[in-house]
C-alpha cells in the first residue's frame, strides 16, 4: 500500500510513505543497487547506518548464481544475504536489453545463454515471477521488454504489445506472502505508446507502477520527457518507480516530475574509480590535488568516511590499491544519496522542496566522466 502525504504545489513531487511486508519506506527513496545479493564493498551494518531502507536484488543474476536451490535452502533471499529489510527484485527485464548479444526473444519469454558459461536459460513471466517468490522479496517487477532508446517505432510497438501480454501473465502468477508486483511502463519516447502502456498496465491494478526504457543511453532530455510524457497516466495513490536513475541532480529533477523511488549502479561504481559524489558535483579523489588535502570527502558529510578520514589519506589507498580506500568512497557516495533524498523528503514536509530543487540543480556540475558511466551499456545492473 502507498500513502500519500502531501504534495507539491510547484512541481509533481510527492511525500509519501510505502507499505510492505518488511516495514514502511518513507518516499521518495534512492534504492542502493545490491544486483548479486550485496551491495558492492558494503555491509548490511553499514547501510542500516546510513539510512538505507530498502536495497535491490536480480532475478537474472540470482538465478545464474548462486541459483536458486541455494537460496531457497538459505530460507529465501534475506536470509541469505543477512538483509531483513524491504527488497525490490528486478524481474530479468533490463537484461534483455543489456544483454542483447547473447538472448533471443520468443512469444513467451527470453532465451538466454549464461553470460558466464553459456548455459541456457529461459525467462518469461511465469519463469520471472516464479524465481521471485522463491526470492521473497518484498517487491517483485513484473517481466518486461526493455528495447533500446533509439530502437525503431515498429521494434517499440512490438516490446510494448509483449510488455503488456507478459503483465497480464505475471498478474496472475502466486505471489510470496506479503508481496507486492509492479507494472512497467514502456514505449520509448512515443507518447503514444507510453499511454497506452500505462493505461492498460494500471487497468490491471498493480501495486504500482515503473518508468522503463530510461536511463538506456538516451541523452538527458528525452529522458525526462518520457517521465513526463507517462506520469499523467499513473495513479496518484500508487507508488511511482524510475528504474535506473540517476544522478544525484537528476533524481532531484525527477522527484518534481512525480517519481517516488531510484535506484542507481552509479555510487559505488564510479567509487571504484575513485569518484566521489558532492553538492557541488564529482571529483576524483585519486588526483595529485588531494595529495595534501587533509579535509574530508565534503565538509559537513556525516557519514563514516568523512567523519574519520582525509582526502589524503583516501587518495593515497586509492592508489595503492588498497581495497579500504574503494570501500570509504562507496559508503561515502552511497550515504550521499541517501542523504539528497533524506533532504528532499525534508523540505516537501517543510513546503520548500522549491527552493531546495533551484538551489541543489543550481549549485551541482555533473562531469562528463559521470555520466559517460551511465550511458554505457553494461553486462549488469551492477
Amino acid at each position: 500500500m502507498f500513502e500519500l502525504l502531501a504534495t507539491d504545489p510547484q512541481s509533481r513531487a510527492r511525500l509519501g510513505r510505502l507499505h510492505t511486508a518488511r516495514g514502511i519506506v518513507d518516499t521518495p527513496v534512492f534504492m542502493p543497487v545490491g544486483t548479486q545479493a550485496s551491495v558492492k564493498a558494503l555491509d548490511p551494518r553499514e547501510l542500516i547506518e546510513m539510512g538505507t531502507r530498502i536495497i535491490l536484488g536480480n532475478t537474472y543474476h540470482l538465478t545464474i548464481r548462486p541459483g536458486l536451490d541455494i537460496i531457497s535452502q538459505a530460507g529465501g533471499l534475506h536470509a541469505f544475504m543477512g538483509w531483513h529489510g524491504p527488497i525490490l527484485t528486478d524481474s530479468g527485464g533490463f537484461q534483455v536489453f543489456s544483454l542483447a548479444r547473447i538472448r533471443k526473444i520468443r512469444p513467451h519469454g527470453v532465451e538466454f545463454r549464461s553470460h558466464l558459461d553459456g548455459s541456457p536459460l529461459f525467462l518469461g513471466p511465469k519463469e520471472a515471477m516464479e524465481i521471485q517468490r522463491v526470492l521473497g522479496s518484498d517487491i517483485a517487477m513484473a517481466f518486461d521488454e526493455c528495447p533500446p532508446h533509439n530502437a525503431p517505432p515498429r521494434e517499440q510497438r512490438l516490446a510494448v504489445e509483449r510488455t503488456l501480454r507478459w503483465a497480464h501473465e505475471c498478474r496472475a502468477q502466486p505471489r510470496a506472502q506479503g508481496q507486492l508486483v509492479f507494472g512497467i511502463v514502456q514505449g520509448g519516447g512515443n507518447a503514444a505508446l507510453r499511454e497506452t502502456c500505462a493505461r492498460t498496465l494500471v487497468q490491471l491494478d498493480f501495486d504500482g507502477y515503473a518508468v522503463g526504457g530510461v536511463s538506456v543511453g538516451e541523452p538527458e532530455p528525452e529522458m525526462f520527457r518520457a517521465i513526463e510524457i507517462t506520469e499523467p497516466f499513473l495513479p496518484p495513490r500508487k507508488a511511482r518507480y524510475a528504474m535506473g536513475l540517476g544522478t544525484p541532480a537528476q533524481m532531484v529533477e525527477l522527484v518534481a516530475r512525480g517519481i517516488d523511488l531510484f535506484d542507481c549502479v552509479l555510487p559505488t561504481r564510479v567509487a571504484r574509480n575513485g569518484t566521489a559524489f558532492t553538492t557541488r558535483g564529482t571529483f576524483a579523489i585519486k588526483g595529485g590535488a588531494c595529495k595534501a588535502e587533509f579535509r574530508p570527502i565534503e565538509e559537513g558529510c556525516t557519514c563514516f568516511a568523512c567523519r574519520h578520514f582525509t582526502r589524503a589519506y583516501i587518495r593515497h589507498l586509492l592508489n595503492v590499491n588498497e581495497i579500504l580506500g574503494l570501500r570509504l568512497v562507496s559508503i561515502h557516495n552511497t550515504h550521499f544519496y541517501l542523504q539528497v533524498m533524506a533532504d528532499v523528503r525534508h523540505h516537501l514536509s517543510a513546503g520548500t522542496f522549491d527552493a531546495f530543487r533551484r538551489e541543489f540543480i543550481a549549485r551541482y556540475v555533473p562531469t562528463r566522466r559521470v555520466l559517460a558511466h551511465r550511458h554505457a551499456p553494461a553486462p549488469a545492473r551492477t
